[in-house]
């Protein structure tokens, strides 16, 4: 970063709906049949066909809409949005232009432990185009008209965010929430969310500088390597005595630059106008209303609420907020009281983390439930077991289908506190271990972690080993 400019971003989220049909059409939406398998005349964009609207459609987006803060238009139309492409068959898009369905909206996002607020022009809903094939096999490019008509949201931020960071926060962000409320499956492999970057830099305390669009971000890392390029490339080209136009580039991440597409469109050069097929969209003001009850706490609530109330890392509140089912763990164990909020993330984002992926199985289908996993955190923070001991208790759970307490006393695994047993085993060790003794005297700490280690041996493991190092600490000081 030049220290001399500032880097102005805005973005512009696609995001495939996982509605069952289409958004004009009864066709399936569905990703990886085969080609041109799923469409009609109407997605197809045969003369004469009528599209119908899926209302699912318009009820996901407001449920975006909500999420993001927005002002919902209760009253809104469609407009077609007219340009020439090999994969849309109208050559028209039927998408919005005046009148959104959401607008003036906010997000807040974390960043190093601080909350930023990115405003959200609008969402918008719109039908995907289709897509162009480019194989080795044949010459020039085929076209898959199954995605056509593929219900989209586009979710417009304001120019707000100012460095990769934060583009890279909000996307994560944006992903999380759209999962989170379950209208999209968000493949970034199979394109059902997508990105366009806007970077502009400028002088600090002057006005911005002219924006170029990105397109081809096939991920959010790919986003964050093209963003830093083009802010590179821009403060190279203003030192040089040159001129940022306005223009639409390719993001090349292969090669890691951006190679120049097209002038860049105004909203004029697409010649909206409104829909004649399709009507007003009216939506009533209590389903406007029920749709926002219906959402669950959102992912960028909960990170800020893990971090705020309950002391977890910014890094681990994220780490479980990106799994409902390990979000709703820790809640459900939390609201219990037992065991400590910090305790019991680390048992989700460790040994828990690794048996979901190691089994493919849902926690939810397994044996361990809130009340199961707070008492085990709750049992080792006592000292009552160790660490060690707690990994039996963790396996046996999910193998027997048994209590932590039960378990406990079936296989005796209690630590034993009791000060008089400890110290006569720290002292018969430190007696037949004199050469440890002066090696710990001579400098050499790592004798420590031997003695420890021979009075937990002598103890058959049932010694607690917090209160043993400080036992043995004693008598080496003595």
């Amino acid at each position: 970063m030049n220290k001399d400019y500032e880097m102005v971003v805005g973005l512009e989220v696609h995001a495939e709906l996982n509605t069952e049909s289409k958004i004009y059409c009864s066709c399936k939406n569905a990703f990886g049949l085969e080609v041109n398998t799923q469409v009609c005349p109407i997605c197809m964009g045969m003369p004469g066909t009528l599209p119908t609207l899926n209302e699912k459609v318009v009820d996901y987006a407001i449920k975006m809409g909500h999420a993001l803060n927005c002002t919902i238009n209760s009253v809104c139309k469609q407009d077609r949005k007219n340009y020439f492409y090999p994969d849309l068959p109208k050559a028209y898009q039927i998408s919005q232009a005046e009148v959104p369905l959401c607008q003036n909206g906010h997000l807040d996002i974390m960043i190093d432990g601080e909350i930023r607020t990115i405003g959200v022009t609008r969402i918008h809903i719109e039908e995907d185009a289709g897509k162009l094939l480019h194989d080795e096999a044949f010459a020039g490019s085929l076209v898959d008209l199954n995605r056509c008509g593929v219900p989209l949201i586009e979710i417009v931020s304001e120019p707000d965010i100012r460095s990769s960071a934060e583009a890279k926060a909000y996307l994560d962000t944006i992903k999380s929430i759209l999962q989170y409320i379950d209208i999209s499956d968000c493949k970034m492999q199979e394109g059902s969310i997508r990105c366009d970057v806007n970077v502009s830099v400028h002088k600090k305390d002057e006005p911005f500088g002219t924006r170029c669009e990105m397109k081809n971000v096939n991920s959010f890392s790919a986003a964050v390597r093209g963003i830093e390029y083009e802010y590179s490339r821009q403060v190279a080209l203003i030192e040089a005595g040159g001129t940022v136009v306005q223009e639409t580039r390719r993001w090349d991440d292969v090669k890691g630059e951006s190679i120049t597409m097209r002038s860049k469109e105004d909203a004029q050069d697409y010649r909206y106008f409104p829909e004649p097929d399709l009507l007003t969209i009216v939506v009533d003001e209590e389903k406007i209303k029920a749709i926002k009850e219906s959402l669950p706490e959102l992912p960028n609530i909960k990170v800020m609420r893990y971090v705020k109330e309950l002391g977890l890392t910014q890094i681990d509140a994220t780490l479980i907020t990106e799994a409902l089912d390990k979000s709703k763990l820790f809640d459900d164990t939390v609201k219990l009281g037992k065991g400590s909020p910090k305790g019991i993330a680390k048992w989700i984002l460790s040994d828990i983390s690794k048996y979901i992926n190691e089994t493919g199985k849902d926690i939810n289908s397994t044996p361990l439930t809130a009340k199961r996993l707070g008492e085990m955190v709750e049992i080792i923070e006592k000292g009552t077991i160790s660490n060690a001991a707690g990994k039996t208790v963790f396996e046996t759970i999910l193998s027997d289908d048994k209590d932590p307490s039960v378990i406990i006393e079936e296989k005796s695994l209690a630590q034993n506190s009791d000060n008089d047993f400890l110290e006569n085993i720290a002292k018969e060790v430190i007696s037949n271990n004199e050469k440890s003794v002066t090696d710990y005297k001579n400098g050499k700490t790592n004798a420590l972690g031997f003695l420890v280690g021979q009075c937990m041996k002598a103890s058959k493991g049932k010694a607690n080993p917090g209160m043993m190092k400080e036992i043995v600490e004693k008598y080496l000081a003595e």
